[in-house]
């Protein structure tokens, strides 16, 4: 799972389609200092990184991370492929400040990957490479949302890829009951009978799907929650840990602070009153 708090910078984005009676892309072998993201719409050839081959074929997405070797030699006839070079940093809201580091570390798990059912990818693809050739007012920061969009895109699609569908229902399911429930006390044993799972499988298909634990997971719906509620200016950090369901609120507090880099009293004092 890619990280909620990076910052893209776009440097370009390419795209490129022939057919039999044009010459291929040039074999390229280069290492790059910033990000890549490459799909291939269709053709044939290899693509090597870091050592690991890769089929060129329609489907086919490849990331390259900065300082990796890599090499692309296709074959001729029909082919193209779409491509995005950015940079990124994570920006994190700590104790009252905000913290910006330069990723250079590697975004994607799996370097090479072949798609399935990969319209809606290449869709998203499309409209981020328009959007960079189009040139329109405003097009770096859109150019910048779409690339979040396409991210996502990537993540639905091979979450479908990694468990099947029933499985992506229930948690589904799960996140939409704790959404109703916020001001309860909702445990993992509880959550397990209502979908008839184990605990244990529960907790598996759920980390696969969001990245987090049930707990947590439900916790931060709760702490997001909590800021809407301290902005409202008439709730007190004790009234608002008992609407949700926290009968300690001392624990809410330290949760909201671990979340947010500043406790529920300060967040209150410096958003409502300045």
């Amino acid at each position: 799972m890619l990280s909620d708090q990076l910052f893209f910078h776009i440097h370009y984005c390419n795209h490129r389609s022939f057919d039999d009676k044009e010459r291929p892309p040039r074999k390229i072998n280069r290492t790059l200092s910033h990000h890549e993201l490459i799909l291939f719409t269709g053709g044939s050839g290899t693509i090597a990184v870091d050592k690991r081959h890769y089929s060129i074929k329609k489907g086919m997405l490849c990331y390259i991370s900065p300082g990796l070797h890599h090499t692309f030699e296709p074959e001729s006839g029909p082919g193209g492929f779409l491509s995005v070079h950015f940079s990124c940093a994570e920006v994190e809201w700590s104790q009252n400040q905000w913290i910006i580091h330069e990723c250079t570390k590697q975004l994607m798990k799996k370097l090479g990957k072949q798609l399935m059912d990969a319209y809606e990818v290449e869709a998203s693809f499309r409209r981020l490479t328009d959007c960079w050739d189009q040139k329109r007012p405003g097009y770096p920061f859109a150019a910048r949302t779409l690339l979040q969009q396409l991210f996502l895109a990537i993540a639905d699609n091979v979450r479908k890829q990694n468990q099947n569908f029933a499985s992506s229902l229930k948690v589904e399911r799960i996140v939409d009951y704790m959404q109703k429930n916020l001001s309860k006390h909702i445990t993992l044993n509880e959550l397990s009978e209502l979908m008839r799972l184990s605990p244990t499988y529960l907790t598996r298909i759920f980390k696969e799907s969001t990245g987090s634990s049930v707990i947590s997971y439900f916790n931060q719906m709760k702490i997001d929650k909590a800021k809407e509620l301290l902005l409202d200016g008439d709730h007190k950090v004790k009234d608002v840990a008992h609407l949700l369901g926290f009968a300690d609120e001392f624990y809410f507090s330290r949760l909201f602070k671990r979340s947010e880099g500043i406790s529920p009293i300060d967040y209150y004092s410096k958003n409502v009153h300045g």
